[in-house]
C-alpha cells in the first residue's frame, strides 16, 4: 500500500543579501537634464604667466583670445523591467507572491546594484590617475596602508581637495588594510556621521566597501569625489497594476532613465589602483 506523506511549504521566503545603493556619496546632480537628454559643459583654458618688457607696445605679451572646450554629456542609459503575478499563484503560493514585497526585491536586487555598477565603471574608466601594484597581506611586507596613501599623495599634488574624497575597496583591499599594521581603524568611527557602506577612514577619507563584482575586474581601491562626477537620473518611475486589462492579478512594471558622466576638468580627483 503506497503513502502519500504530507507536505508544507513555508510562507516564509527565503530571501537573498542584498545591498543599498553605496555610490550616492560620489555623485551629484550639478547640471540639469530637465527637458533634455544631452547638455553641454563648457570648459575655460587659462594662460601662462609672461615676463613683462619694459619696451615696445606689447610689455604684457602677445594678447590672443581665450579659447573653450565643450564636453558634452548624452545620457544613454534607459533601462527597465515588468512580471506578471497572476492572482491564482497568489493565493495559492500562501500569498508569498505579494507584489508589494516583490517589487521591492527587484529594486534592491537589481536596479540598484545595476546603477551602482555602471557608476562605478564610468568613474574608473575615466580616472586622471592610474597605478598598479601587488597588495601583499600581512607581515613584514604588507603595503596596503601604503599604496592607499600614495594614491592620496598623488591627489594632493593634482590640487584636488580631499575633503569630500570617497575610497571604494575591493574585498581583497580590505583583507589586506586590516591586517595592515600601519593601518588603525578610528575607535570612535561608530560615533560619527557614516556613509553607507563605510568600514574605515584614512586621512578622513571614508572606506566604503564594495562586492568585488561592483568594481573593474583587478580594481583595489578607487579613490574619487562627487564634484567630479554628475548621475542624473531622469526617470525612476515603478508602479503596480491591480487587474489592468487582461490580466487577472498584478502587472508590475519599472523604468529608469539614468547615466553617470566624469567631468574632463576634475579627472585628476580619482585614483584608480588595479592589481598588477
Amino acid at each position: 500500500m503506497a503513502i502519500n506523506w504530507a507536505s508544507r511549504y513555508s510562507s516564509i521566503v527565503d530571501e537573498r543579501f542584498r545591498l543599498m545603493s553605496v555610490t550616492q556619496a560620489a555623485v551629484s546632480d550639478t547640471y540639469s537634464f530637465d527637458g533634455v537628454n544631452t547638455v553641454n559643459v563648457y570648459s575655460i583654458p587659462t594662460k601662462e604667466m609672461n615676463d613683462y618688457q619694459m619696451a615696445g607696445n606689447q610689455r604684457y605679451g602677445v594678447p590672443d583670445e581665450l579659447g573653450d572646450s565643450i564636453q558634452t554629456l548624452t545620457m544613454t542609459q534607459d533601462r527597465s523591467f515588468t512580471f506578471t503575478i497572476d492572482r491564482r499563484n497568489y493565493q495559492d503560493t500562501m500569498m508569498v507572491k505579494e507584489s508589494g514585497t516583490a517589487l521591492r526585491r527587484q529594486l534592491e536586487e537589481i536596479v540598484t546594484p545595476e546603477i551602482d555598477i555602471y557608476r562605478l565603471a564610468v568613474i574608473a574608466a575615466n580616472a586622471g590617475n592610474m597605478e598598479t601594484a601587488v597588495i601583499n597581506i600581512g607581515g613584514n611586507n604588507a603595503n596596503a596602508y601604503s599604496e592607499f596613501l600614495k594614491g592620496t599623495t598623488t591627489l594632493l599634488d593634482n590640487k584636488a581637495p580631499l575633503a569630500g574624497t570617497v575610497a571604494f575597496i575591493s574585498a581583497h583591499f580590505y583583507k589586506a588594510i586590516r591586517l595592515d599594521s600601519a593601518f588603525i581603524l578610528p575607535s570612535d568611527i561608530a560615533q560619527g556621521n557614516l556613509i553607507r557602506g563605510q568600514v574605515g577612514e584614512v586621512d578622513s577619507i571614508p572606506l566604503v566597501y564594495v562586492p568585488t563584482s561592483y568594481l573593474p575586474a583587478g580594481t583595489n581601491f578607487l579613490l574619487t569625489n562627487r564634484i567630479a562626477n554628475t548621475a542624473p537620473m531622469k526617470i525612476s518611475e515603478y508602479r503596480i497594476h491591480d487587474n489592468p486589462p487582461g490580466i487577472n492579478g498584478w502587472l508590475i512594471e519599472g523604468r529608469f532613465y539614468y547615466d553617470c558622466f566624469v567631468l574632463n576638468n576634475k579627472r585628476n580627483v580619482i585614483y584608480h589602483h588595479k592589481a598588477a
